[in-house]
């Protein structure tokens, strides 16, 4: 089975955690299912999403939305401290109206920088916002679900009117290879033509082996395990669909249900058709919080 992994799963449609680490252990490259906002507080650390490296500073809010590839780099010693919200994309998508998208902050983060800064004046109310559904998420009383959820929904509505109205800083400076950061971007808006080894060598004027080499290095991945999940997460997507299971399968890039069907149980813990009959999140959380 591939050397990275998917971490954990949600209980909930969102969770929120506030966390203070100086001795962190090593995280690998990783993906969740869902979607990841973090509120860099204090420390120095670096975060790697998708080939990109942003040095953090205090008031950084990152963007990480579901299947994409990521790891924290806290300094070993530095409290490394943030606050964390997970969130269901299907949770996101029940609250979508034709130009209201709550998840239209994941969008413009993926097309512009996956790190933000917020700057002081009118953006401190996000911080307090953040800082009072981090709070309430760990409290009791009545009506406690309910009164989350809405200051959750009032704080991803905020987020989102923050960046329409320009008042998060969205230019954030990265650190990324210039050979291999084409080369993901390539690989996402042609996910399901010809990608062999081959084919993107030959693309890029690269000489496979080292472009093998280097993608590893980037990405903690090989170029073949990466093509693999991306594919596996739209094929998912699409199973909530009624297209014919054989249509999704060979509209994915794979050659053969069998194939497909393997490889999406080996990742997914259950067959295709099986996904379709229960897409219930399943019932156990992230080991660990990055």
């Amino acid at each position: 089975m591939p050397d990275y992994e998917k971490k954990g799963y949600l209980r909930q449609e969102f969770r929120v955690f506030r966390l203070k680490d100086t001795a962190m252990k090593p995280i690998p490259f990783h993906y969740h299912d869902f979607h990841k906002i973090i509120l860099f507080l204090n420390g120095r650390a670096d975060y790697i999403i998708e080939g990109k490296t942003y040095p953090l500073a205090p008031r950084d809010i990152l963007f990480v939305s579901a299947g994409e590839i990521h790891r924290p780099v806290p300094q070993p010693g530095v409290p490394y401290e943030r606050i964390v919200i997970y969130v269901s994309p299907r949770f996101l998508q029940h609250y979508a109206r034709q130009e209201e998208d709550l998840s239209a902050c994941f969008q413009q983060a993926s097309a512009t920088s996956s790190v933000m800064h917020l700057p002081p004046g009118k953006s401190h109310d996000l911080l307090f916002h953040m800082e009072k559904l981090e709070t309430t998420a760990h409290q009791q009383g009545f009506a406690h679900e309910l009164y989350t959820e809405m200051l959750f929904l009032e704080f991803m509505i905020l987020l989102n009117r923050a960046l329409l109205d320009h008042e998060i800083d969205e230019l954030h400076p990265a650190v990324y290879d210039k050979k291999i950061l084409p080369l993901l971007t390539y690989i996402n808006e042609h996910l399901f033509d010809d990608l062999s080894i081959d084919a993107l060598a030959a693309q890029f004027f690269l000489s496979k082996y080292h472009m093998m080499r280097k993608f590893k290095a980037e990405t903690g991945y090989s170029i073949h395990q990466y093509i693999t999940s991306k594919r596996l997460l739209k094929a998912r997507s699409l199973l909530r669909s009624d297209l014919p299971l054989t249509k999704i399968c060979f509209d994915c890039g794979f050659r053969d249900y069998s194939t497909f069907s393997r490889a999406f149980r080996e990742l997914f813990h259950q067959t295709p058709k099986d996904y379709r009959k229960n897409t219930a999140l399943p019932l156990y959380a992230p080991e660990t919080v990055d």
